[in-house]
C-alpha cells in the first residue's frame, strides 16, 4: 500500500490506478505462461483421442422386416402384424405390401422408415404407395375410411 500511496503522490489517481490495473494484467499473463509451460511437456505423452465417427444425418440402415400397427377404426381394434421385406400381410380388405423397412444408425435419433403399398380389395376404396415414419405418423397420408396403419418399427 506504501508504493500505491507513494505513486499516488506523484500521479492523479486515476493514472495511479490504471497502473496498477496494467500490472495485474500482466502478472496474469506472466502466471499463464508460467502454467502452460510446466502443463505441456507432461502432456507431450499424452494419448490422443478421436472424436467419434458421426453418420449423415439422411443416413438410414436397411432391416429385413417391419412390424405394423393397424388400427380398425369401426370397433377400436389393433393388429400387430410382422411383415418380412417383399412379403404381403392381408387383413380383412386390405393387402399390405412392404417394400422396404430401413432405421437410424445408433449415432442418429432413432427413428424407422418404411414403403409400404396397400390395396382394398373393395371397390372405391382408396390405396396407398409411399412412406411412412415412426416418429411422424401424422404425415402418414393413407387416409382410409375403416383402417389406419401406423409403422412400430423395423427389425
Amino acid at each position: 500500500m506504501k508504493i500505491k500511496s507513494l505513486f499516488a503522490s506523484f500521479y492523479s489517481e486515476k493514472e495511479a490506478s490504471f497502473f496498477f490495473e496494467k500490472k495485474k494484467q500482466k502478472t496474469f499473463i506472466l502466471c499463464s505462461l508460467f502454467m502452460a509451460a510446466l502443463l505441456l511437456p507432461g502432456m507431450a505423452g499424452a494419448e490422443v483421442v478421436t472424436p467419434p465417427v458421426i453418420s449423415p444425418p439422411d443416413t438410414w440402415v436397411a432391416r429385413t422386416a417391419g412390424t405394423l400397427r393397424v388400427l380398425n377404426k369401426l370397433d377400436s381394434t389393433v393388429q400387430t402384424l410382422t411383415v418380412h421385406v417383399g412379403d404381403t400381410a392381408h387383413l380383412g380388405s386390405l393387402a399390405i405390401t412392404l417394400e422396404a423397412c430401413a432405421v437410424r444408425p445408433g449415432d442418429l435419433p432413432a427413428d424407422a422408415t418404411a414403403h409400404l403399398k396397400v390395396a382394398d380389395s373393395r371397390p372405391d376404396q382408396p390405396g396407398f404407395d409411399g412412406w411412412i415414419l415412426q416418429k411422424e405418423p401424422g404425415i402418414n397420408i393413407f387416409e382410409h375410411p375403416v383402417y389406419d396403419i401406423q409403422l412400430a418399427g423395423c427389425n
